[in-house]
């Protein structure tokens, strides 16, 4: 798989100066961290599950959950691991379909292994498991039947902690929770593939919930928290791991931001209006900003509730050919020791050494995502990324 395979090799030529990498669910979990990009949630109860994801890796998905957590109710949980089985041997017994990477989100660790027993030789297609409401105490034993689970299944499984727990919020727990996580995670670091953050339930604990046109990052008791849960768990000295962003609650929300863009991109002109339409449509302001908030802040890849964000999180996840053209300096080779450069661009500064962990971060999302051609903007990435 890989982003944007969905569209024609010709406009991936004329939109990429670097094209995006190949990868599979067995790629390095560094590269995999990365790959992850908007992750699509969907109920385990649907029936025609196997059909949905089919359709959702077609339209550009690389990775998608299915929840037997908080998307369903109690009394459905029975029904949706027995749905989710049937859908898994439905997959299995297809040809060679082309699936994204694939994780279940589960509500205790005892389902891990009673799952993997049941999916039998459907485990293959399992790229690993959701744990939720993650502290030290509630985590371990999720993380416990995960190791059992994978040696019992003969494959490599991944896990990914659900950050959303009270405690969290709550500034006298805080920092405690956090370096208790620290220590759960730090113990099966080969494990953990991200950290997923739960700002719906940050928001839960204060009877709160974000307008449309706000971020999380507006909600300062909940950026207080992003910003030390990167702190702590996101740094760029080895020690840390991929966080990503929260989820976005809102769809077809009419777009604003972008319009003229959109009117007057070249990957539209002679395009029937109806398309046009369309983009405007799907892309919204709120997230637009709340994408590039997350990755101000750190942040890569996001929870998604709905098919129409994933195309704006891809988007602008590309390197810019600025960015990259600003990487590809500080990182070559003899410049160890440091040194300031002016930028290719002629507008900014590049120091050596500051700018290092940057640059290899940026260079890792170039590899993935891909890198634009000079002339190529967001607003062409998504309107050339949303399916037809």
């Amino acid at each position: 798989m890989r982003h944007f395979g969905h569209i024609a090799p010709e406009v991936r030529q004329r939109l990429f100066h670097q094209e995006p990498c190949d990868f599979t669910a067995d790629s390095p979990a560094r590269l995999l961290s990365v790959a992850l990009g908007a992750t699509l949630y969907s109920p385990a109860t649907r029936t025609r599950l196997a059909d949905d994801i089919v359709k959702q890796a077609g339209n550009g998905v690389v990775s998608m959950v299915l929840c037997l957590e908080d998307s369903i109710g109690d009394e459905d949980v029975v029904a949706g691991e027995e749905n989710l089985v049937r859908q898994f041997a439905d997959l299995a017994g297809r040809a060679d379909p082309a699936l994204p990477l694939l994780f279940v989100r589960v509500r205790t660790p005892e389902q891990i292994p009673d799952l993997v027993r049941r999916l039998g030789p459907a485990v293959r297609l399992l790229s690993g498991f959701v744990f939720p409401k993650f502290t030290e105490e509630r985590g371990i034993p999720f993380l416990e039947a995960l190791t059992a689970a994978e040696t019992a299944a003969g494959r490599r499984l991944f896990g990914m902690p659900v950050l959303e727990t009270p405690e969290l919020m709550y500034r006298e727990s805080r920092v405690a929770a956090l370096e208790g996580i620290a220590r759960a995670i730090d113990k099966y670091r080969d494990r953990v593939l991200a950290l997923r953050l739960g700002v719906t339930d940050f928001c839960s604990s204060y009877g709160l919930r974000r307008a449309p046109d706000m971020t999380a990052y507006d909600v300062q008791i909940v950026a207080s928290v992003i910003a030390d849960v990167v702190n702590l768990l996101g740094r760029a000295d080895g020690s840390g791991y991929t966080v990503t962003g929260p989820v976005w609650e809102y769809f077809r929300v009419p777009q604003r931001m972008f319009k003229p863009m959109l009117r007057t991109s070249p990957f539209l002109q002679g395009q029937a209006v109806e398309l046009r339409e369309r983009l405007i449509e799907h892309a919204m302001d709120g997230l637009l900003r709340e994408i590039s908030l997350d990755h101000a802040n750190g942040l890569l890849g996001k929870t998604c509730i709905h098919p129409s964000h994933v195309p704006a999180v891809h988007a602008l996840s590309v390197v810019s050919h600025e960015e990259y053209g600003d990487a590809v300096d500080i990182l070559r080779p003899g410049r160890d020791g440091g040194g300031v450069l002016r930028s290719a661009y002629t507008n900014k500064m590049n120091e050596v050494k500051p700018h290092r962990a940057w640059a290899e971060r940026t260079m890792l999302r170039a590899e993935v995502f891909g890198v634009a051609r000079e002339d190529v903007s967001f607003v062409d990435l998504l309107a050339a990324g949303i399916p037809g």
